[in-house]
């Protein structure tokens, strides 16, 4: 009985605890500046992303999962190496004062798309990258969002002998709108 007991108390205060949350989902856009690891004698690689996000904030913490369309690689004399990515980051926020957040979180990435020169190379590439995400981001009271994002890969995106190991770095600047918004 007073299991039951402490399970309905904790119940009560989780569902307390999530009616002051607040709940948003929005649309974001933003430029990309990346690079490849590994990929030697190349420049940084200018492009975008987009897509949806919903954020689930209580108090001063937040999760906020996103999935982008990502266009990231290098530029080369030898010609653009261009991926093409759906990327899953899910970002946990740290609120500071004032809408300014900290942000951290993994990102899981599939790859749908990668030309070098214009040719398909897509077959020497592995399908799914993952990422460590840190990042600074304010959280305007009217909807907006801005965040500056640094994406570095873990996982060495390489399935071709002609490179020892590739990995994506990204630097992302967005801004989002909360389309609709829940709660507090």
């Amino acid at each position: 009985m007073k299991k039951l007991l402490v399970f309905f108390v904790l119940t009560l205060a989780s569902l307390g605890a999530w009616a002051q949350a607040e709940v948003g989902i929005g649309l974001k856009v933003g430029a990309n500046l990346s690079k490849l690891d590994g990929y030697d004698n190349a420049d940084n690689f200018t492009s975008f992303h987009a897509g949806a996000f919903a954020l689930v904030k209580l108090s001063k913490i937040g999760i906020q999962p996103e999935i982008l369309f990502s266009q990231q690689g290098v530029k080369s004399d030898g010609g653009d190496f261009k991926l093409t990515y759906v990327n899953i980051p899910v970002m946990l926020k740290f609120y500071l004062a004032a809408g300014v957040n900290l942000q951290v979180g993994p990102q899981f990435g599939f790859l749908t798309n990668a030309k070098h020169d214009g040719d398909d190379v897509k077959d020497f590439l592995k399908g799914s990258d993952v990422s460590a995400s840190f990042g600074l981001g304010w959280d305007a009271p009217f909807g907006l969002m801005i965040d500056g994002r640094y994406n570095l890969g873990l996982s060495d995106i390489s399935d071709s002998d002609d490179f020892e190991s590739l990995k994506n770095q990204v630097i992302q600047i967005s801004i989002g709108y909360k389309l609709f918004k829940l709660g507090n």
